[in-house]
């Protein structure tokens, strides 16, 4: 902040120090003191009514909820690549290995062995609800029982695949997620060798978010439902609130993500309509508010004095057709360089004097 004159209150000198936020120091009779004939009239601003908001802004990118890895649970080859931005329901291939297709199914349980004939499970039960659902189980009892019928089901699945119908489910040909997904980055391309447990690709749900990073001291900020304002690459504006955090994305040029911040994913009102025909490799601004203050009494926090002697507080310097005077404030929340006040004797449209740089 840099220097200010002194203003004369009756016959005292606000001192040019800042104290506090930005108070300055008012050595004179009290509270009450008069302006003297001799005193300079100050510059003066009106004491407004209105809003105090504190917020943090950061730089935010869009991208897709939920992201994570789809890992090959057998080896092989990959024969058919994961295209970039492609969406992905249930039946379709997520890639193919080894000249077959790696078939997405919904689910929550993911795929962690072969399923046959005499296996029970919900991965089981998963896999017959997905057969219904595509159309193959006109006999089949939905349960976690993989009996004759379910055989028979899949034997029928494996040849619109054009795959040998043996009737098995073997690890490694399905991908249970649990909704449609899009793949967002390919991470084995077309010929790679992959191993159990090497990523494949990395997926994510289809919803548009934007995802940005908070400190980690800035943590009660990310409460799930709370209210933020996007700024989008266009420069348009929307409202929007955080779906939740999630683990930071690692930066292009592969080196692990800061461990100090907190990722969060930010849903926008409108859903994907919101964020149509924007640059999603451009930076957007998030803007989150800590703490907010409707409908208060405000003043620059230059015009705000903190009074010397035993009493000490603080004080506005009102100046009328009368001359000035100090009156008594209690002060509140601060932001963006204006104070909240409150005192009997403080209204909105009074005027009060503020230092001179």
């Amino acid at each position: 902040m840099g220097r200010r004159t002194g203003i004369v209150v009756g016959g005292a000198v606000l001192v040019a120090a800042a104290v506090g936020a930005g108070a300055l120091v008012f050595g004179g009779g009290g509270a009450d003191a008069q302006g003297g004939d001799g005193a300079r009239t100050p510059e003066t601003v009106e004491v407004t009514r209105g809003d105090l908001v504190k917020s943090t802004t950061v730089d935010g990118k869009i991208d897709f909820a939920q992201r994570r890895a789809v890992k090959a649970a057998v080896a092989g080859t990959v024969t058919v690549a994961a295209k970039e931005g492609t969406t992905v329901t249930r039946g379709q291939a997520l890639y193919e290995r080894d000249d077959k297709p790696v078939t997405l199914l919904y689910g929550p349980v993911p795929a962690f062995r072969e399923m046959k004939v005499g296996a029970r499970g919900s991965d089981v039960l998963q896999l017959e609800r997905n057969l219904v659902a595509l159309g193959y189980g006109q006999r089949l009892y939905v349960d976690p029982r993989y009996d004759r019928d379910t055989e028979a089901a899949v034997k029928q699945w494996q040849k619109s695949l054009n795959r040998t119908p043996t009737g098995r489910v073997g690890q490694g040909d399905v991908v249970f997620q649990p909704e449609e997904v899009t793949v967002v980055r390919a991470d084995a391309a077309l010929a790679d060798q992959v191993a159990p447990d090497t990523p494949v690709l990395t997926v994510a749900a289809t919803r548009p978010v934007v995802r940005a990073d908070l400190a980690q001291n800035e943590a009660s900020l990310t409460a799930r439902g709370t209210k933020v304002e996007v700024t989008l690459p266009s420069g348009a504006t929307k409202s929007g609130k955080i779906a939740g955090t999630a683990p930071s994305a690692e930066p292009n040029d592969g080196q692990p993500a800061a461990q100090d911040t907190i990722t969060v994913e930010i849903t926008l009102d409108g859903g994907a309509a919101a964020v149509a025909g924007e640059d999603a490799k451009a930076t957007a601004s998030v803007r989150f508010v800590s703490e907010s203050r409707r409908g208060v009494l405000i003043v620059p926090v230059e015009a705000v004095v903190a009074l010397r002697g035993t009493d000490g507080g603080y004080g506005l310097q009102v100046v009328d057709d009368a001359g000035s005077r100090m009156v008594r404030v209690e002060t509140g929340m601060t932001a963006d360089g204006r104070i909240e006040v409150s005192g009997p004797q403080v209204r909105a449209g009074l005027k009060v004097g503020v230092a001179t740089e």
